[in-house]
């Protein structure tokens, strides 16, 4: 009988065995749970910024196709779909369903943790009466949890994104990103 209560005694943990890994356990949590985070604002930052130069490319062919100058919206970049059967300027298929707000209808699409405004002077350009400008500006979807940054692009220099650090919702207008967008500088170029 006692060595069978020996042999039971060795062959477990104890209570404070279990207690002690497991308190390591949620120590390594707790340190790798927030790097994870940044990373993920990191990415997503990366993402908004690449998605904005992947526009401003886009804005630049859709003027040299169409001669209406840039689109009047994100729409017009887009596939086709929700009333455009062939590729037109209505829906130039120069970027994604999601990113032009196609699929699902948004005139603010999502993606990768930010929203996406767009804004020029007319949402129905001609050749008459051509956009000569516009600006996109790439907001945190969460602010803190899926960015920290704004972004902003615009049309009189499409090889320039603004970054405004400052954790406020900055934005712009048709004619381009306001003088308010220097805090951050430039973070890239095409």
């Amino acid at each position: 009988m006692d060595k069978l209560r020996q042999y039971s005694r060795e062959a477990g943990f104890t209570m404070v065995e279990l207690l002690i890994v497991v308190a390591i356990i949620l120590i390594i949590a707790a340190i790798a749970i927030p790097n994870l985070l940044r990373s993920k604002i990191s990415a997503n930052e990366a993402a908004a910024a690449s998605t904005l130069k992947s526009i401003g490319t886009s804005n630049v062919l859709y003027a040299s196709l169409y001669s209406q100058g840039f689109a009047g919206t994100l729409r017009h970049l887009g596939p086709e779909g929700g009333g455009c059967a062939t590729i037109s300027s209505a829906c130039a298929g120069l970027i994604d369903s999601t990113l032009s707000g196609v699929t699902p209808p948004t005139a603010t699409p999502v993606k990768s943790g930010y929203v996406f405004t767009y804004s020029s002077p007319s949402p129905a350009p001609t050749t008459t009466a051509p956009n000569s400008s516009y600006s996109i500006v790439a907001t945190p979807a969460g602010p803190g949890s899926t960015g920290v940054s704004t972004f902003c692009m615009d049309g009189g220099n499409i090889y320039v994104i603004w970054r405004d650090t400052s954790g406020n919702t900055t934005t712009a207008g048709p004619g381009g990103c306001a003088p308010t967008w220097t805090p951050g500088g430039t973070v890239g170029s095409l």
